[in-house]
């Protein structure tokens, strides 16, 4: 038994681990914020079909027993069955001071409009939900892509960062020989060496931010990633209705059958109602024992001629039906304004990658030569320390680049209803 659970606790660390965005997105189906969504989808089926249970028959089992201050009866007795037990004194009358009562009780309703609107509006409502599960699923994918290619980035600047270490730490070898001939000032050694000790503060700022991003994929997965996961896009953008538009449509549609169930609470109902009552008694007159059976059922209609809580509910609903299309009318302008926003901004993203990887290019090259005019003392240490500094920075753009264009791009996916599972690999 030991050695299983200790096999379990040193296997339980390797099941937290990821090695592609499929892992992650399948970790995120299985955490708690997307079994919530699951949950409030059913919550919105039970809803659905409580509703529907109002047209069923409701059946109570009743029992009663009670205690009157004059002789009461058990059941109502026409009077030609009364006046027979009153001339003939031996004959116990269904009347009693206390008396017990057990039987079953019926009722539905027939005909009641807003029960079968109110279903119509749950059925809105529970696809409100649903649409809503794909759209947070969606999200949260987004947010998934989004932090991993900020820890592609963030890892990318570490890598160029060690370069210029590397770099730096081998034109300080040379620098040091040339100060110990006389040849270098010894200032240029401690220029060279702050340049290194830069770097290293600036890896500390950069490895903070990578935990960040690491906290949020582990939020949202339970999955602690120790390294970027790399991303391919395996096809382009398709664009198709704002999705995150449709929830609003269906709230919208929803109020508008609360409006109509809340008016058609003025419209007659008709309900069917029934009983069988066993009541047990001593009778008044002769103190036997007294057994009776009764039972009913009818059809009733009622119809509120006047209630004003019900004309003001309707005011409400209306103000509510109004706002939620100002709500609706917002989002939309909102969202299309968004989406032109995101769609020039990924065309100029593509533009600027490939400007930003001929900068690094060039920046290389430059540094290439720089480094050869440094160390045959054409050039200075801090004119030479600035084209390290700006080959970095041409690298750091580019990887800044490529991240925002990654976030860009799943901001689309999420409002054109991309599938991100399909779209990214």
């Amino acid at each position: 038994m030991k050695k299983s659970i200790l096999v379990i606790a040193l296997l339980f660390p390797m099941i937290l681990v990821a090695h592609s965005m499929d892992e992650l997105f399948e970790a995120l189906k299985n955490h708690p914020q997307t079994k919530l969504d699951i949950a409030n989808l059913k919550q919105a089926n039970i809803g659905k079909k409580m509703v529907y249970s109002k047209l069923l028959p409701k059946i109570d089992l009743v029992g009663s027993y009670d205690n009157y201050s004059t002789p009461t009866g058990m059941v109502p007795v026409p009077p030609n069955k009364l006046l027979p037990m009153v001339k003939n004194p031996s004959v116990a009358q269904p009347f009693s001071e206390n008396i017990y009562r057990a039987g079953v009780k019926l009722s539905m309703p027939l005909f009641v409009k807003s029960i079968y609107t109110n279903a119509k509006k749950l059925k809105v409502l529970q696809n409100t939900a649903r649409l809503k599960k794909i759209i947070d699923e969606q999200k949260n994918m987004s947010i998934l892509v989004g932090a991993d290619a900020n820890l592609l980035y963030l890892d990318s600047l570490i890598k160029a960062l060690n370069i210029k270490k590397k770099s730096l730490l081998k034109s300080k070898q040379t620098i040091d020989i040339q100060v110990k001939s006389g040849r270098l000032p010894q200032i240029a050694s401690y220029k060279i060496e702050n340049a290194i000790n830069e770097i290293s503060i600036k890896e500390n700022s950069i490895k903070m931010q990578k935990q960040k991003a690491i906290s949020l994929i582990y939020s949202l997965t339970g999955i602690k990633l120790q390294n970027a996961i790399d991303l391919e896009q395996l096809h382009d953008i398709q664009k198709n209705e704002i999705f995150l538009l449709k929830p609003l449509k269906e709230n919208i549609k929803a109020q508008k059958l609360e409006l109509q169930a809340t008016k058609e609470k003025l419209y007659p109902s008709l309900a069917l109602k029934g009983s069988y009552i066993y009541s047990k008694a001593d009778a008044y007159n002769n103190d036997k024992s007294v057994n009776e059976h009764y039972s009913d059922i009818g059809i009733g209609a009622s119809m509120p001629l006047f209630s004003m809580t019900n004309y003001r509910q309707i005011q409400m609903e209306k103000v509510k039906l109004l706002k939620k299309n100002y709500e609706y009318q917002k989002a939309k302008d909102e969202l299309i304004a968004q989406t032109n926003m995101l769609e020039k901004s990924l065309k100029l993203l593509d533009k600027s990658i490939k400007l930003h990887k001929k900068n690094v290019q060039n920046q290389n090259e430059l540094l290439k030569v720089a480094k050869i005019s440094f160390e045959s003392l054409r050039l200075s240490t801090e004119e030479y320390l600035r084209y390290e500094d700006a080959y970095i920075m041409a690298k750091a753009k580019l990887y800044e680049a490529q991240a925002k264009r990654w976030q860009t791009l799943m901001q689309l996916a999420v409002i054109y209803n991309n599938n991100i599972e399909e779209l990214i690999k």
